[in-house]
Formats: structure tokens, sequence, C-alpha cells
């Protein structure tokens, strides 16, 4: 292991990766090791960055109240039309 993959390989052990996870990226990106295990790893890591960002802009409740407006929606529009409906139905049973 050259200086520059141990150096690496402490780096991502200080920020939290696992010893052999480290050891694996900080070889495939110095060229020895397989380059697909880094990608996987980088892959890996920015889908968790990216689920604790939404969760700190509260992603998630976000959603949900979005998805409840939007079901109130539906069946207020669903009152309105059955309500044209009949209206209509009222007006052509006179006629």
């Amino acid at each position: 292991m050259s200086k520059r993959e141990k150096e690496l390989s402490k780096s991502l052990r200080t920020r939290g990766l696992r010893k052999g996870l480290a050891r694996k990226v900080a070889r495939a990106t110095d060229g020895s090791g397989n380059p697909k295990i880094a990608r996987r790893a980088v892959a890996d890591l920015a889908s968790v960055v990216a689920e604790i960002q939404d969760r700190l802009r509260q992603g998630p409740q976000k959603r949900s109240a979005a998805a409840k407006k939007a079901a109130r929606t539906r069946k207020q529009k669903a009152r309105q039309r059955s309500r044209a409906a009949k209206r209509a139905a009222r007006t052509r049973a006179r006629a």
C-alpha cells in the first residue's frame, strides 16, 4: 500500500467509513484495485447524503402534507362533479 493510499484510507476512516471499504476504495482510486468498488461506494454514500439532506428539509412531512392536500382536492372536485351531474339530471327530467 502506497503512502497516498494510506493517507486516503486514513482520511476515509476518520470520516466514518469502515476499514475494509476504506482500503478497497483507496486501492481502487490508486489504480491497483477494482474501480467498480469505488464507484459503488460513491453511489452508496451519495444516496445516504441525499437521504440526510431530504430529512433535514422535512421532505417526508412535506410530501405527506402534499399528498393529503391532493386527496382533499380530488374529493372536493368529485363532489362538485356529482352536484353538477345531479343538477343536469333534474333539468333534463323537467324538459
